[in-house]
């Protein structure tokens, strides 16, 4: 609400108008989490500013648009009824009325159908629905990935998009080069200049200029001993930090992120559990030495993922203190995963982790912070990944596992048993074995619970993709071997990163949603 009123405030100092705040002005709501935006604009164009209803709403339709940033349940907002209505009287009545009209609307369409109702009301089971409380009232809804938008309008947004086609659109993610590179990379920064010139800073699509070096082996090495220095910051960081020693001549396999089960961290700590027990009972098992490096934060009442950090954690304390595998593997839990350490961690990562259950994804932004700083993804068709690999071509990156539209199939059909899985992978087997043996914690019972989820629903297909996403993990192996590829590899997907700059991004929403003029500068 104050945010409005200032807004609306700034608007009143040069428009005499408030039927003109649509030309001025656009409310852009990220994620259900503002969307009361809708109903105390109404208020305040009606109770403070004297309109009408109909005025108001048009204002209000023509100012407001919705960011959907995830298909997540947890983050599409659903209030009581009784709370929501106690606390804010007034906006609850404004809401009431958006959802009669609206409802009205639904009926008109589509006459009798009372599931299209169920589905689209802001008010329905005791509970105010933000996410359509904000599609009521926006004039653009956007999902931030060609996938995910479709997704959108395929399936979570489906009523909606049928309603109103027009209102849908996509705006994929960005990052900002000059933060994850310029800053975060000085080395790779400076070389870029050298070679490129330094136009990539403001106009990120001439990062393309370095395709001409690929394949030209003074240029990988430079580009490689960049990574290798960045190796170095980072082991001293590690080492600072952990206090553990890593190689910075092993593959630094990374995945940084927010710790949540479709994310799937535990697919990538039983794989390394199982990379474990391969050396443990055959020594002679080759594999490149690798250390395996993990950051994320848990929601405080998430507790299967805070059991996830444990198992982590735990699976470190075993493997980093076992001599007999001679370090070929090291597992490290970076604390306290923010802005300022993932810089250091996206300069240093060969590769980057991105490995999330196909359909779930919104879109990702670690994925492109690890891109312009040459780390090949391994990863599923989800989210921005598609893009990326659309980008930088599929062999270039790893890519395992079911596609969205195998998932959502399962979802919607049925046909998967974890415990079909479990009963003939051997190599599955063992691992969740050994969540309850006490092989990585002398409470048996202390993991059981992920044990559980995994036998008994495996909602995330996590052991359905075992076999695929380790059948990547050893392509990454072979492929970091040859030296010349693997730096190609990795300088192509720095120089294919342009599209993913979020100066293309804000460029998008500007032409594409807010339809704002470009002012020019004149920095002389």
């Amino acid at each position: 609400s104050a945010s409005l009123q200032r807004a609306i405030l700034k608007f009143k100092e040069n428009n005499k108008k408030i039927e003109d705040l649509p030309k001025k002005v656009t409310f852009q709501m990220n994620d259900t989490h503002p969307t009361l935006t809708v109903a105390e604009l109404m208020r305040i164009l009606m109770d403070e500013e004297g309109l009408e209803w109909d005025e108001a709403w048009d204002i209000t339709t023509k100012t407001c648009a919705y960011t959907n940033h995830t298909i997540m349940a947890e983050a599409l907002e659903k209030w009581p009824i009784e709370l929501f209505s106690r606390l804010l009287p007034r906006v609850y009545q404004i809401v009431e009325e958006i959802n009669r009209r609206f409802v009205m609307k639904i009926q008109e369409m589509y006459p009798g159908n009372q599931e299209k109702i169920k589905s689209m009301a802001i008010l329905y089971d005791g509970q105010v629905k933000m996410a359509h409380l904000a599609i009521a009232g926006s004039y653009s809804v956007n999902g931030v990935a060609r996938l995910h938008t479709e997704i959108l309008k395929k399936r979570e947004l489906k009523d909606f998009y049928e309603m109103n086609p027009k209102q849908f659109n996509n705006k994929t993610n960005g990052v900002t080069q000059r933060r994850f590179l310029a800053h975060a990379n000085p080395l790779l920064a400076q070389w870029l200049n050298a070679k490129i010139g330094k136009e990539w800073i403001t106009d990120f699509s001439q990062i393309s200029k370095l395709k001409t070096f690929v394949d030209d082996k003074k240029y990988q090495q430079e580009f490689m001993n960049i990574k290798y220095q960045n190796k170095l910051r980072l082991a001293e960081y590690i080492k600072e930090h952990n206090g553990i020693e890593v190689d910075p001549n092993s593959i630094f396999d990374v995945q940084v992120k927010r710790l949540h089960e479709y994310k799937r961290q535990l697919l990538n700590i039983l794989h390394v559990m199982h990379l474990y027990s391969e050396l443990k009972e055959n020594p002679g098992f080759d594999m490149y030495p690798r250390t395996f490096i993990f950051g994320a934060k848990a929601a405080a009442g998430y507790k299967r993922a805070k059991l996830t950090i444990k198992l982590i954690n735990s699976v470190a304390e075993v493997i980093n203190n076992d001599p007999s595998i001679n370090n070929k593997i090291k597992v490290v839990f970076i604390e306290d995963y923010r802005v300022s350490n993932g810089e250091i961690i996206f300069a240093a990562a060969d590769v980057s982790e991105q490995i999330s259950t196909a359909s779930r994804e919104a879109s990702g932004t670690g994925n492109m912070k690890f891109m312009i700083n040459g780390a090949p993804t391994i990863g599923t068709m989800d989210g921005a990944n598609v893009e990326i690999v659309e980008e930088v071509g599929a062999e270039n990156a790893f890519i395992f596992g079911l596609s969205a539209d195998e998932v959502m199939k399962f979802e919607r059909d049925g046909g998967y048993n974890p415990w079909d899985i479990y009963n003939s992978n051997q190599n599955v087997r063992r691992v969740l074995t050994q969540l309850i043996n006490g092989t990585y914690n002398e409470d048996t019972e202390l993991f059981r619970d992920l044990y559980d989820s995994l036998t008994k629903e495996d909602v995330y297909f996590i052991l359905k993709d075992f076999d695929s996403y380790a059948e990547a993990q050893s392509r990454v192996d072979a492929a970091y071997r040859d030296e010349a590829g693997w730096a190609r590899m990795a300088m192509m997907n720095t120089a294919c990163s342009g599209k993913f700059s979020s100066d293309r991004t804000i460029e998008e929403y500007v032409k594409g949603i807010w339809k704002l003029k470009k002012v020019e500068v004149d920095l002389d």
